[in-house]
């Protein structure tokens, strides 16, 4: 009888071990599939993290929106719903402490950063900010951005997937070509 229960629980702990990671990635594919595709227009850095490898953060034009409400704290969640422009980026069309019951835009959860009461704007964080790329890559991809030429006109965005307030960061966009592919034809010239 012991032995039975040992086994079973070690059989239940393996199962647990195989579904969150599963129920995990079939909710990211489920975001990328079914959610809204977003143009975030963005810069990115490469920094170096020991435990997670390369990667490039990603500093978006969108962080702040104009409020009269000043009564923020940071670290608080906010809600940012959102809109395109004419040109198919990203915007934020208004921000709420709460879920909005009855909305039509999308939205995702960001992050309070500050409110400054000097321009009446609150300044928020995306929690889609970090794109893992290949090691060999990221530090060529942030020269490439860094260095631009300023006669040659370089569009960098961000393309993102939200569904029901939940956000995946697909890829990042140089001039319409995916970063990845971008560097390799930069190092093939």
């Amino acid at each position: 009888m012991k032995k039975t229960i040992i086994i079973s629980l070690f059989l239940i702990t393996v199962i647990a071990q195989w579904l969150v990671p599963l129920q995990m990635i079939w909710q990211e594919e489920n975001i990328i599939t079914k959610g809204i595709v977003y143009k975030f227009r963005t810069q990115p850095i490469d920094p170096t993290d020991p435990y997670r490898g390369k990667y490039i953060t990603l500093d978006y034009e969108i962080r702040s929106f104009q409020t009269k409400d000043s009564i923020w704290y940071g670290n608080d969640k906010v809600f940012v719903y959102l809109r395109t422009d004419s040109l198919g980026f990203a915007q934020v069309d208004r921000i709420s402490k709460t879920k909005l019951e009855k909305s039509v835009s999308d939205f995702v959860e960001a992050e309070v950063d500050w409110y400054s009461h000097y321009d009446k704007s609150l300044h928020f964080h995306l929690p889609f900010d970090r794109f893992y790329m290949e090691e060999h890559k990221a530090k060529p991809a942030e020269r490439i951005v860094m260095e631009r030429n300023p006669e040659k006109r370089m569009e960098t965005y961000a393309k993102v997937a939200v569904k029901d307030g939940e956000a995946s960061l697909i890829d990042v966009m140089v001039n319409g070509i995916s970063i990845s592919d971008y560097v390799e034809q930069m190092d093939d010239e």
